[in-house]
């Protein structure tokens, strides 16, 4: 069996996440990678079942609805999530990654979260009796839909957008654009020096709206945090373990659900801007590739008249 090292564990470990994960996870995933990966033969996708298993049971705790199961469901949600890092981890370190196994990862993720929303919504309604219960758990539902389907169709076009505009620039001969990773999105730190070529860096005008974003990116970065400081994992620990910690799940995940929605807002109009980019880069490129009219100093000469000569020119 190989033996790893805690760097070698490190190494693995997404180059950007949630500042939850980074913080607050990977310090101990790390450490529990390393010993599964070295004592163990357990395969990603049995720690996926486990991280799956510890989510059902958070879901019953929660659906009890009492203090004292809220605090072990949150518990157990909090584990589950530990577990459920752990097995990119392992499949990256011994390259045992399947497609399938990304399948079942993310399909039983979103399981476990609608079951545990809907426990835990559910629960306590049928304690308090209060219908707010049951529309924080419709907006928790409805939050963790959208940022699904938002993010991968976002990450679609982008691709799109990015493989359309290094295929203009190659049909001129010129390097393709460069990119870096930003959120869900790529992102053009370089700049092309070719003349008369467009700039198709997608992300310019946001970032020239807003010249403190890059800064902040980049100090986040160091420290492997993404910009999107309120994304889903986020929103998922607010409403499953810090709501049912302090009690307050309500007020948890109103404020939790309005950060969530106003940083998605933020990654939408930035996903604006560059398709308007993308349209003048497009445009640009054309032009610049299109082939040049010819002015009068390269026009052909007339060809001589051939025809018969006249009565009269004799």
């Amino acid at each position: 069996m190989a033996t790893f090292s805690l760097d070698d564990v490190r190494r693995v470990c997404k180059g950007r996440d949630a500042w939850w994960t980074v913080l607050l996870v990977d310090p101990i995933a790390i450490r529990l990678t390393l010993v599964v990966a070295n004592r163990t033969s357990i395969t990603p996708n049995q720690l996926t079942a486990v991280a799956f298993a510890l989510g059902m049971g958070a879901a019953g705790c929660f659906a009890l609805g009492s203090p004292g199961w809220l605090v072990i469901g949150a518990l157990l949600y909090h584990v589950g999530f530990v577990v459920d890092c752990m097995d990119g981890k392992i499949a990256r370190l011994k390259r045992t990654g399947t497609l399938f196994g990304g399948w079942l990862d993310f399909m039983l993720d979103r399981v476990r979260d609608s079951v545990c929303a809907l426990a835990l919504m559910a629960g306590q309604y049928v304690r308090t009796g209060h219908s707010a219960y049951l529309y924080a758990g419709m907006a928790v539902l409805a939050l963790d839909m959208f940022r699904y389907v938002n993010g991968p169709q976002i990450v679609k076009v982008r691709r799109s957008m990015r493989s359309a505009v290094n295929a203009a620039r190659r049909r001129m001969a010129e390097p393709e654009e460069e990119t870096r990773d930003d959120e869900t999105e790529p992102d053009g730190d370089a700049e092309t020096a070719l003349e008369p070529a467009p700039n198709t860096d997608l992300h310019r005008q946001f970032d020239s709206q807003f010249p403190w974003y890059r800064r902040i990116r980049r100090s986040l970065l160091r420290r492997r945090v993404r910009t999107h400081l309120v994304s889903g994992i986020e929103f998922q620990m607010a409403v499953f373990i810090i709501g049912p910690v302090t009690g307050a799940i309500i007020p948890a995940t109103a404020v939790a659900g309005t950060l969530l929605a106003l940083f998605e807002l933020v990654i939408i109009y930035k996903f604006w801007l560059s398709t308007r980019t993308h349209t003048r880069v497009m445009a640009a490129l054309g032009e610049a590739a299109a082939p040049t009219p010819a002015t009068p100093a390269d026009a052909p000469l007339p060809s001589p008249d051939l025809t018969p000569a006249t009565a009269d020119q004799d």
